[in-house]
């Protein structure tokens, strides 16, 4: 039968990377060859660090290079590759800018538009670019060549001119420019990258990137976080959890504790994620150790993302309780990774994880304490996307995740600063109460959306031999509360303040 005259075979994309990993990642595999690309940004946002990336990356594939710049000189350019450590060697760098264009007696000065006309400018582009037969081009940038033209009209005929010369010599363009293109510019450009710097009260800055437009390519939409430091741009393309699905088996693995194992209904069970949530120093960090502990046991891999105290202050608490992690630390099953939640981005921790889970293949991860995380985030429906998506994805990986939560008060009216409840699995309740006259923890399972979990409370004690989960407090009313009531007699772990008194 034959063919629909109608019906098309899609033609293979010729790709071009860009030189910067994550930046492929969203463009699907980088950038189509012999198109022109509008690289969007104000001053500072890492414009000329993306395209000196770009060029260098094709010199490292034996591609010709070639940066017009009409803002800086070479020298200024060599200046800022070098803070890099970077070599322009193999890139032909043409200033329309140089000591002839700084005469104001010279015929030839892009500085004064009044004497020089825009098509004498675009011509030594063209002949440069006939003269080298650049495959990579970046042009630094069109904010100059907008002041020469001093008419729309003028300035959008130029830009399109460009554009034909380039397509037909095969040159894969970069156009930088400071934010102020209009969309008619957005229209003749086969893509549109726009660089944000946003400033904050506290913290490094934050630095955003957004694909606006990139004809016939499935890319990934939306912002996407980058820093821009020594060694160039590193672009973290945001996390999209239904990407990185896997098989596992999720039957539940023991905490280590049996007691706690009947609370849980067995244990933890591989893709999900537990919230562990109380107030300050009741326990949430020991229990996440003691967990973790277990499973290095077992011989799997595990990654603590500390975000509160210092790696030295939790090792010394742990091995004060009777838990020793150095050996696990020495054969690098155990990563513990410092976080400093003001200096990081979203999309960068994001990756972070996604490193430890895919590279060193983690399947056990800690998160100690959302407390910090949220309160260097930008606002409450961010937190709640980024942690929908990343726990989503590491459930997808198959990865037992902890989550500890700190909640504000002790007794009474104990309060968090979100509400991450309904994103996790399942959630692990400490309170404090009195008994006795001394203060005691009790902790419940308050949810598990894969186990038949104990409905019971039970009381935990930390002490150097380790973790203790008593049993069911069956003779106390409001323990949750924190101020119960005892109507019978029950058999409470020693050493925390004496037994209770028998019932009358």
């Amino acid at each position: 039968m034959a063919e629909s005259a109608t019906t098309h075979v899609p033609r293979p994309r010729d790709i071009l990377s860009t030189g910067i990993g994550g930046l492929d990642e969203i463009l699907d595999g980088g950038l189509t060859r012999g198109r022109l690309y509008l690289l969007e940004g104000t001053p500072g946002t890492g414009k000329t660090t993306v395209g000196l990336q770009f060029l260098l990356d094709g010199v490292a594939r034996g591609e010709k290079g070639l940066y017009v710049t009409l803002s800086e000189s070479a020298d200024e350019l060599s200046f800022a590759a070098g803070t890099h450590g970077w070599s322009l060697d193999g890139i032909e760098v043409y200033e329309l800018v140089n000591e002839l264009g700084l005469d104001p007696d010279s015929e030839q000065s892009v500085l004064h538009p009044s004497e020089v006309e825009l098509g004498e400018t675009v011509r030594e582009v063209i002949e440069r670019v006939d003269s080298l037969k650049p495959q990579r081009v970046v042009f630094d940038s069109l904010s100059e060549l907008r002041l020469l033209a001093q008419n729309p009209l003028r300035y959008r005929r130029q830009i399109l001119a460009l554009k034909q010369m380039f397509a037909s010599r095969k040159c894969t363009v970069l156009l930088l420019d400071d934010g102020t293109a209009d969309v008619q510019l957005h229209s003749i450009a086969h893509g549109v990258i726009l660089l944000e710097q946003i400033r904050r009260g506290f913290g490094a800055a934050r630095r955003r990137l957004n694909v606006l437009k990139m004809r016939g390519v499935k890319f990934h939409g939306g912002m996407h976080d980058f820093v821009l430091d020594t060694g160039g741009v590193e672009v973290f393309p945001s996390l999209v959890a239904n990407d990185h699905a896997a098989k596992f088996d999720m039957t539940p693995a023991s905490t280590g504790s049996h007691e706690l194992d009947l609370l849980l209904g067995g244990g933890l069970a591989p893709s999900t994620n537990t919230l562990l949530l109380g107030p300050s120093g009741v326990g949430k960090t020991t229990t996440a150790v003691r967990c973790m502990l277990e499973a290095l046991d077992r011989g799997e891999k595990a990654t603590y993302f500390l975000f509160d105290e210092g790696r030295q202050t939790m090792l010394t608490r742990a091995r004060a309780l009777g838990m020793d992690l150095d050996a696990h630390l020495s054969s690098g099953r155990l990563v513990i990774d410092e976080i400093e939640p003001a200096e990081f981005s979203p999309g960068e921790f994001a990756c972070r994880v996604r490193a430890t889970v895919e590279r060193r293949g983690a399947s056990f991860v800690v998160f100690d304490s959302l407390n910090a995380y949220i309160h260097a985030m930008p606002g409450e429906e961010h937190l709640v996307l980024q942690m929908h998506e990343l726990l989503n994805y590491l459930n997808q990986k198959g990865a037992t995740t902890l989550l500890v939560l700190g909640q504000h008060g002790v007794i009474g009216d104990v309060r968090s600063d979100i509400d991450l409840s309904y994103l996790s699995d399942g959630i692990l309740l400490f309170r404090y109460f009195e008994s006795s006259g001394a203060v005691r923890t009790a902790l419940s399972v308050v949810k598990s959306r894969v186990n038949a979990h104990e409905r019971t409370i039970r009381e935990l004690k930390l002490s150097p031999i380790g973790l203790q989960v008593g049993a069911a407090l069956t003779d106390f009313q409001g323990i949750l509360s924190g101020l119960p009531t005892y109507d019978g007699k029950v058999a409470l772990i020693p050493g925390g303040g004496g037994e209770p008194a028998e019932a009358p």
